[in-house]
C-alpha cells in the first residue's frame, strides 16, 4: 500500500510541474495574466473527469425518474435532475459479458470478438466445480482479444488515472484482467456473478485485487466494497483527470448454489429490505423437482425476489450518493461526466414496463435500458431526450471531450452524442443490430424487427413501445427491408478481422 500510495503522490506531483512548466513558458513568451496564452491558459478548464457507474440487470422501469413509484433511488434521481434521462437508450447485447466488452471498446461484440458470455454452464445444474476442474473450464481460460483497445488506455493518452472497482467479466488470466488493458487500480470480482457476501461464484473465490486473488473482506456486502474503492480513488486522484469505472453486481441474482439464496435473486442487508414493509421475505417447498433440487426445496417467492432486488437497488442509490456527494465537497462536479445505465434489460424481480420482455431476450426489455448522463458544463440540467442511442456512443464522446484522436486503424461502431444531448442536433443513430445465438434482431428508424426463439415480429415502436402488434403480414415490404439489412450487417462483421474466442482463426 506504501508503494502505490508514493506512486499516486509521485503522479499528482508530476502533473503539478507539468502545469507550472506550461505556466512558465507561457509567461516566457510575453503574454501578462488575463491576455494571450497565459490568459487562456488561465481561463481553459482542465480535461473532464468521468465517473461511469453500471449497474446488473436492472429493469427500465426501476427508477424513481423513469416512472417507479415503488423502487427507493433518490440519489440517481437527483443525479436526473442535474442532467438529462436518456429513454431510447440501448445497449448492443441483451446479457453481461458483450455488453460490457461494447461499453469498453466502442464496438459491436461480434467486431471486438466478445460476442456471447464467457461463462460456464456447469453450475447452472447444480455442479461446483473442483479447483483443478475449473481450472480448465471456459469461464477461467476465456476473455477478450488482447489486440482489443479499451476506454482507459485511450484516455491514458490525455493523461488520465483510471480505476475500475466492481464486475470486469472480461476473462481472469492477468493478460485479460483491467491492468493490462489500461487500468491502474483494479478491486473487484472476475466473473458473471457472485453471492454478495461471500465473494464466490458458485463455491469459488471469484474477487481480485489488481492483479491477485484476495479474500480479505469476505463477508462484508460487495455493493459497500466496491464503493469504499471508489471513494478512496476519488480521495487520492480527484485533482487530476480522472476515468472511474464502477460496475456494480446489483441487483444480479446471487451466484450461489444453495437453492434458497439463489432462487431470492439479489441479496441485499437488512437495512434496506425493512425499507420495503409491503412486501414478505417467504419461502415455500417446491411442488416439482427442478434442476437445482427437489421437490421439497425451499425456494423463495415472486414477492420476496421483488424485496430483494428493491432493497439492494436501494443500496447501491445511496452508495452512489456518496459519490456524487464526493464530487461536489471537492468542487470538480462541473466538470465531471457522470453516466448510469444497466448492462441490459431486467432479470429477476424486475419491473421492465412498458417494455416487452427482459434480459436475454431480443425485445425492447432485453436491450433497451435506463440512462443518465449529467456533465454540467454542458449539458443542460433537468432534461430528457427520446433520441436513438446507444452505449456504443460513450467512447467516441469520451475521446472529443478529452481532446484525444480517434484511432486510424480501429473502427469505432458509435459517434460523440453530446450535441444530441445538448439538443443541438439529432442523432446520427439510424440502425442497431443484435444477435445472441440463434436470436436476431435490429431497429431501423422507428421500426424493430424480432426473430428469436421468444418470438417474432416486425413493430413500430413509434406507436408500439410494448411491442404488441406484428405488423409483419400489413408491411411485407418493410420487413424484407429489415432482413436484408440485417444480411449486409451480419456480412460486415464476419468480414471483420477476426477476434476473441469464438471465431475460427
Amino acid at each position: 500500500m506504501n508503494i502505490e500510495n508514493n506512486s499516486n503522490r509521485n503522479r499528482r506531483l508530476k502533473q503539478r510541474l507539468l502545469s507550472l512548466l506550461f505556466l512558465i513558458m507561457a509567461i516566457g513568451i510575453g503574454s501578462t495574466p488575463g491576455t494571450g496564452a497565459v490568459g487562456r491558459l488561465w481561463a481553459a478548464p482542465r480535461k473532464p473527469n468521468v465517473l461511469l457507474i453500471v449497474s446488473d440487470d436492472q429493469g427500465y422501469h426501476d427508477l424513481g425518474c423513469f416512472g417507479s413509484d415503488e423502487i427507493k433511488t433518490p440519489h440517481l434521481d437527483r443525479l436526473a435532475a442535474g442532467g438529462i434521462r436518456l429513454t431510447s437508450f440501448y445497449v448492443t447485447w441483451p446479457a453481461c459479458t458483450p455488453s460490457r466488452g461494447s461499453l469498453l471498446t466502442g464496438r459491436y461484440p461480434q467486431r471486438n470478438g466478445i460476442y456471447d458470455m464467457i461463462r460456464n454452464e456447469a453450475p447452472d445444474y447444480g455442479y461446483r466445480y473442483k479447483p483443478k476442474e475449473y481450472e480448465a473450464t471456459f469461464e477461467r481460460v476465456g476473455g477478450m482479444d488482447t489486440k482489443e483497445v479499451l476506454i482507459p488506455k485511450y484516455l491514458k493518452q490525455a493523461g488520465y488515472v483510471s480505476g475500475i472497482f466492481g464486475k470486469w467479466d472480461l476473462g481472469i488470466h492477468k493478460r485479460y484482467l483491467p491492468l493490462a488493458r489500461g487500468f491502474d487500480e483494479f478491486y473487484g470480482f472476475v466473473n458473471t456473478g457472485i453471492d454478495y457476501y461471500t465473494h464466490e461464484r458458485y463455491g469459488v473465490p471469484s474477487m481480485y485485487r489488481n492483479n491477485k486473488p484476495t479474500t480479505e473482506d469476505r463477508g462484508i456486502y460487495c455493493t459497500t466494497l466496491f464503493a469504499r474503492e471508489a471513494i478512496r480513488f476519488l480521495d487520492q486522484h480527484h485533482e487530476e483527470p480522472f476515468f472511474l469505472y464502477v460496475p456494480f453486481n446489483a441487483p444480479h441474482s446471487a451466484s450461489n448454489l444453495d437453492l434458497k439464496i439463489r432462487s431470492g435473486g439479489a441479496q441485499a442487508p437488512e437495512k434496506y429490505k425493512k425499507m420495503y414493509p409491503q412486501w414478505k421475505e417467504e419461502y415455500v417447498k417446491r411442488g416439482r423437482a427442478g434442476k437445482y433440487g427437489g421437490k421439497d426445496a425451499l425456494v423463495a417467492t415472486k414477492e420476496c425476489r421483488r424485496l430483494r432486488y428493491a432493497a439492494s437497488l436501494t443500496c447501491m442509490d445511496e452508495e452512489i450518493g456518496r459519490m456524487l456527494d464526493l464530487l461536489d465537497r471537492y468542487s470538480i462536479s462541473e466538470n465531471t461526466i457522470v453516466i448510469f445505465f444497466s448492462d441490459n434489460g431486467g432479470g429477476s424481480g424486475s419491473d421492465n414496463s412498458p417494455l416487452r420482455g427482459h434480459k436475454g431476450m431480443m425485445f425492447e426489455g432485453g436491450n433497451r435500458v435506463p440512462c443518465i448522463i449529467r456533465y454540467p458544463r454542458k449539458i443542460p440540467a433537468g432534461t430528457e431526450t427520446d433520441a436513438f442511442l446507444t452505449s456504443l456512443e460513450i467512447l467516441p464522446m469520451l475521446l472529443d471531450e478529452a481532446g484525444i484522436d480517434r484511432p486510424e486503424k480501429i473502427i469505432l461502431d458509435g459517434f460523440n452524442m453530446l450535441p444530441v444531448l445538448q439538443g443541438k442536433t439529432k442523432s446520427q443513430r439510424t440502425e442497431m443490430y443484435w444477435e445472441r445465438r440463434a436470436d436476431r434482431a435490429c431497429r431501423i428508424g422507428h421500426y424493430k424487427w424480432v426473430e428469436s426463439t421468444r418470438g417474432n415480429g416486425l413493430f413500430d415502436l413509434s406507436k408500439d413501445i410494448g411491442e404488441q402488434h406484428d405488423l409483419s403480414e400489413e408491411q411485407p415490404e418493410q420487413l424484407q427491408k429489415m432482413k436484408e439489412k440485417f444480411a449486409q450487417w451480419k456480412a460486415e462483421m464476419n468480414a471483420a478481422e477476426p477476434r476473441g474466442p469464438f471465431r475460427d482463426f
